[in-house]
């Protein structure tokens, strides 16, 4: 069997140094035997006890490794870093979430090209560690597979209180709301947030054996994937496979169609750029509005609407909604099944099309997902307009500015917010934050307070479970000295979602003069990574990677 890597191990051209090798790798308990002939497999996974969407993985991984053995390699696992955004929202710990993207994409880097595996099977549930093993898949371009951990199950659905929505705006019972965003099981939330949007991304590039990424995590099913996933990692190793045959220009552009289809998060507009500086190409952020103006929103999964991922998984997953795509996608772009798109549309089929809606009846014209431009963000902000009532999206209210969520919140909590407010938090861009936090707090407490007409614009990022008009990822950030450092107490702001605009109507003399006294605000950062992360990270706008 092939072993484009792993045959430097076992090669005694440079004896005796070689007997090093070999002599040290015996003590694995391996057959010497079998490792010079099998290829071998890195299962590089998240397994966490910690959170839900990770807790299981250990179990897949079994499953993983006994696919690998069966198809004739040698599975070898290591484990990465699995932040919870959860687990971090409401204090210092969120700071530390967007960093570890890349900070995991440089362990399996590293470690892969030293351990010098033949293929990876990439094995995750949730928000940063999807993106990072995507960005370490394809700078490594070795034969890799990707295994998704699956959805939860949120507690609403094992109580009488369920009424056809898994959506806590749904319901006025707190018990009930509540219940909405409880994790019943294994996997990651049951929403379109970052975690299950990039799930579906893994499918969608072609990542992924066909119609796997949207098995619940607690099926039986999902056991069966792991076992096949193990098994076609060697086969891809035998054939040749790399990664960037499959992670190209055509499948990331399939990649943004599904994402706006879906109403992905938010936040991939920071981790598709990421993957594309990976693979050596550009993904600006009018991308999504050049797609979003032809891909309408053909699901209602909360926080759009009433419906879980559950319900995506039983109406045909995200195969479902490739096959109601297949005239926009690159069906020619290869997959990690040995064949072009086409070949797996032929068999994909949408069983309930109240769940996923053919294009000419869809639950929004436009994608999810949209880049909005002005005086207050030249260089973009994003905001999920598929989770934004009507009334709202075009919107011109006064600025109510804040240093930090932590003061945001506070004036949440006081009730000083009023209704007609532009609610601006600052300094918690990838700089300035440090590390971008989600600002979910706020997001949550104007939605229990009962506002109906507030905006909410900041240099941080959201959940992707936010609703309600958030405008996030505004560049250049204030750190930078973006002009969302200027906004001044009473300011109009002006949001127009249709247009795609964002803009503080304040002249630029007025600006000049604010920018004369403006000096960036200063804050505390500990001893180590996130020192050197401040010196290297880039804009939001470019997907807040190292340069």
């Amino acid at each position: 069997m092939k072993k484009p890597k792993s045959h430097s191990i076992f090669d005694d051209s440079d004896f005796p140094i070689s007997i090093v090798r070999k002599t040290i790798f015996q003590g694995t308990g391996t057959d010497m035997d079998e490792a010079g002939q099998k290829p071998l497999i890195a299962v590089a996974s998240s397994q966490t006890d910690i959170n839900p969407g990770h807790m299981h993985l250990q179990n897949l991984a079994l499953r993983v490794k006994e696919g690998v053995h069966a198809a004739g390699g040698l599975p070898f696992e290591f484990n990465v870093p699995a932040p919870c955004d959860g687990i971090t929202e409401g204090h210092e710990g969120m700071r530390y979430v967007l960093a570890q993207r890349d900070l995991i994409a440089d362990i399996i880097e590293t470690h892969v090209r030293s351990m010098r595996y033949d293929g990876i099977v990439f094995i995750a549930g949730c928000d940063k560690i999807i993106p990072g093993m995507l960005m370490a898949a394809a700078r490594l371009d070795l034969p890799s597979i990707f295994l998704t951990g699956g959805p939860n199950s949120w507690n609403i659905r094992h109580t009488p209180l369920m009424d056809g929505s898994v959506n806590h705006q749904s319901y006025d019972d707190l018990e009930a709301k509540v219940s909405c965003a409880t994790a019943a099981t294994c996997g990651s939330c049951e929403v379109m947030g970052t975690a299950n949007t990039f799930q579906c991304i893994a499918e969608a590039l072609g990542m992924t054996l066909p119609g796997s990424s949207n098995v619940p995590a607690f099926l039986s099913e999902k056991l069966t994937f792991a076992r096949k996933t193990g098994k076609r990692i060697v086969s891809l190793v035998e054939e040749g496979v790399n990664a960037r045959q499959v992670l190209n220009k055509q499948s990331l552009q399939n990649a943004v169609m599904v994402d706006l289809a879906i109403g992905g998060s938010t936040n991939s507009t920071l981790h598709l750029p990421a993957l594309a500086r990976a693979m050596d190409l550009e993904l600006p952020l009018e991308t999504f509005n050049e797609y979003g103006a032809k891909i309408p929103t053909l699901t209602s999964i909360a926080p759009n609407g009433p419906h879980g991922i559950l319900d995506l998984y039983m109406a045909g997953g995200v195969q479902g909604v490739m096959k109601m795509l297949e005239d926009d996608l690159n069906t020619d772009a290869w997959t990690v099944a040995g064949g072009p798109l086409k070949d797996v549309l032929a068999f994909a089929a949408v069983k309930d099309p109240a769940i996923i809606r053919p294009k000419d009846n869809p639950y929004l014209a436009e994608g999810g997902t949209a880049a909005l431009f002005g005086s207050l963000a030249p260089e973009g902000s994003v905001v999920k307009q598929s989770a934004v009532i009507e009334s709202m999206r075009v919107f011109t209210g006064k600025a109510r500015v804040f240093e930090s969520e932590h003061d945001a919140l506070k004036a949440v909590r006081e009730e000083t917010i009023r209704e007609g407010d532009v609610v601006v938090i600052r300094n918690e861009g990838p700089k300035g934050g440090p590390g971008m936090p989600e600002t979910l707090a706020v997001t949550m407490g104007l939605d229990m307070a009962g506002y109906k007409q507030v905006a909410l614009i900041t240099d941080g990022r959201f959940s992707g479970a936010t609703s309600g008009p958030c405008i996030g990822h505004v560049s250049p950030e204030a750190a930078a000295g973006g002009p969302i450092a200027l906004v001044e107490n009473g300011d109009e702001i002006s949001i127009d979602i249709p247009a795609r605009k964002l803009d503080l109507l304040v002249s630029e003399d007025e600006l000049e003069k604010r920018r004369a006294n403006w000096k960036p605000v200063q804050r505390e950062i500990p001893p180590g990574y996130m020192r050197r992360y401040v010196k290297l990270v880039s804009s939001a706008a470019k997907g807040a990677v190292l340069e």
